[in-house]
This record gives structure tokens, sequence and C-alpha cells, in this order.
């Protein structure tokens, strides 16, 4: 779970709030909307993240300097080294073209922070959600994750609205739930900017409070009791990868990838994978990419068993959804009892892996060799 591990490596490297001041006058006419996009980003309620702000930062040094003419920090002066290299890269660009690169990203994290809401289908009423689009339609409900701009990278937010979304599907009238994601990824996996704020009984509170999230988060889909498929509609990284051995059926794009870094981050596995991988594909297989980090292709992951279909991507939505708009036309009964009969002998073994899991995990977060790895991480993506 990569958002909780933000919080030590933001201790010791932490990019701090862009500090925007005009130190000469802008020529051209867009210096009005220059000004406006300062004060529009002063306002945002999202932290977009370091590498936005780093884009941020590079742009309104470009527009106001022009090309980088300062010395390159040293290499263990990670912040500065990390501005110097992104102001660096803009490398010609001209201060006009850099002002409205810098309008034009600053008004597309403002759109992104007002999405709409959509609601969701459910006995119990309306539902709204802000990460999620959410309907029930055909005898299908349908969860997407919906932060495209981010890769669908999932928030704390966006694992409860899942877990609430579940809630609600495993209770309303729909015969099969999908879940699928927005855009070109499926999901980027865990948000590295979840926790930015350490609570009041510090790293400690917080890595239990992770671990009971996700414990909750993976539990919902081992008591799902319709049948649950997987739309895999781009890359797949992390806990959304480890999960797919708790759908009933996994169908992707050609386009896809399936990628659980865990131990190059001083990790280790989740979502019941440590189980249910190795069971799918066998212990060797399973240990490439559980233990070695191995990525593998749409057509790899058909291969041993984590896959159900592959399509080409450009029919992939089609040939799909057409299928299962034939399953949500069977009995509805007949499918959740069948599931229980295929599922409920592994029940109780799944409940027991995914607490052991959650316990090894909070104990990974709170180690040395953990925060050691996500720095390595960090360090190796600022000379990209």
């Amino acid at each position: 779970c990569l958002s909780f591990l933000s919080v030590r490596l933001f201790q010791s490297f932490r990019l701090p709030a862009l500090q925007l001041h005009t130190t000469g006058a802008l020529m051209g006419a867009t210096v009005e909307d220059f000004n406006h996009a300062k004060d529009k980003l002063s306002k945002l309620k999202k932290d977009p993240g370091n590498e936005v702000k780093l884009k941020i930062y590079a742009l309104f040094k470009q527009a106001m300097q022009g090309p980088c003419n300062i010395p390159k920090p040293s290499m263990l002066d990670f912040v500065n080294k990390a501005k110097w290299d992104a102001w660096k890269s803009l490398d010609s660009l001209s201060p006009e073209e850099a002002r409205q690169k810098y309008v034009d990203l600053v008004e597309s994290l403002v759109a992104a922070e007002t999405p709409a809401q959509p609601k969701a289908s459910s006995t119990g009423g309306q539902a709204t959600f802000e990460t999620l689009l959410v309907t029930t339609e055909d005898n299908i409900t349908t969860i997407v994750m919906n932060r495209p701009e981010k890769k669908n990278a999932i928030t704390v937010l966006m694992y409860n609205e899942i877990k609430r979304a579940l809630e609600l599907a495993a209770n309303n009238d729909c015969v099969i739930t999908v879940l699928t994601g927005s855009g070109n990824f499926y999901s980027s996996g865990n948000d590295l900017n979840n926790f930015t704020n350490i609570p009041a009984g510090g790293v400690e509170k917080m890595a239990k409070d992770s671990g009971d999230l996700l414990r909750e988060f993976v539990k919902a889909f081992i008591d799902f009791p319709k049948p649950l498929i997987a739309v895999v509609n781009g890359p797949a990284v992390g806990v959304v990868v480890t999960l797919l051995g708790l759908f009933d059926v996994v169908y992707a794009t050609d386009r896809a990838t399936f990628h659980t870094p865990f131990s190059q981050l001083g990790q280790s596995p989740e979502g019941c994978s440590s189980y249910v991988f190795p069971k799918i594909m066998g212990n060797a297989k399973a240990s490439e990419m559980l233990l070695f980090n191995k990525k593998l292709t749409a057509h790899e992951a058909c291969n041993l068993g984590l896959v159900t279909e592959v399509f080409p991507d450009s029919t992939f939505q089609k040939e799909v959804w057409t299928r299962l708009k034939e399953y949500a036309k069977l009995p509805k009964n007949s499918l959740a009892f069948s599931k229980q009969l295929i599922r409920g002998v592994e029940k109780e073994k799944l409940h027991l892996v995914n607490n052991q899991e959650c316990e090894r995990l909070v104990e990974r977060w709170l180690s040395d060799e953990c925060m050691n790895a996500i720095m390595s991480f960090f360090q190796a993506k600022s000379k990209l």
C-alpha cells in the first residue's frame, strides 16, 4: 500500500509549497491570464502531487526568468535537484510558451477538482461518489474508478467509496457487478499523496489505520455475493492486480499490463495474492510476480490463468460489454448460489490470509528497509 509510505518519505523529502511571486513586468497578451492562473493555483483544494508541482515550478521559472541559469545542486539535495532538473528540462522554451503552458496546466487542475458527481442506483436510494462513476443498467452495476488525470490512482476516499459501492451492489437488484477504469489506465495502484498529514498518534497509528483500511477493503471483495467481473481497460499496478484473484472473471485489453512491484519497494503481497496467485499460476510463476516484480503482458497473464480472456484494444469495449449484457440476463439467484458453492469453501482461508498479509504490511511500512527502498525509488525517479 504505497500511499502510507509517502508520510515517511515526506518527513525527509517534501517539496515545499511553491512561492509564486513576480519579479518583473510580463510582456504579451497572456499577462492577465497568467496572474489569474496564479490566483487559482493558490485556491486549489487538492494537492496535485509532486510531479505536477515540479511542472508548475519549472514553467513559472521559465516564464519569469527564461532557461535555467543557476548551478546544478548536489545529488544529495533531493528537493532542489528535482526542481533544477524540471526547470532545466524546458531548455529553450520561450517565456511566452511557458506562460501559456502554465495557464493551461492550472486550468486543467481546476477543472479536475470540479467533476460531476454521478448518482448510483441502489435499493436504499441514491448515493453519490467523488472518485467513482457508479451506475446500474441492464441488470449490471458498473463501478468505474474515475481519476483519469491520476491514472485512477487509489486514494483513501476511493478505497472507502469502492467498498461502499460494493455494499450497495450486493444489496440491489443487479445480476452482475463490474469494476473498470476511466481513460487509458485500469489503475496505477495507490496514490502516494494519500497521507501527507501525520495524525496525533504518529506514523505508527497511521500504519495501523492503513492496515485496517486495507483489511476491510479486501474483505469486501472476499465476501461479495454476486458474480464480480474485472474489465481491465489498461495497465494495472499493485493492489488492483492482487485483487484479481478474488474476481470471478477477468477480461483484459491486449494493451493491459500487470505489475506488483512489492519487494522493489520493501513491501509484501496483499489482496490475498500470497495464497491465490500460487493456486492460479503455480508457485514459480507467482514468485516471479510477487517476489521479483515481473510485469506481465495481458497474454502472459491469460496464459497463467490470472486473466480469463484477452481482446484486441480496438474492439475490447464492444466485445466485452456485449458478452456482459448476455450474462446479466441469466437467473440472478442461480448465479449467486453457484458462486457460493465455488467460492464458499475458501472464504475462511481467504479471511485468514487477508489478516496475515495486512499485519505483515503494517510491520513493513514501519521498517527501515522499506523506507530505504522508497528513498531509492524516488532518487532514481528524480534522475529521469
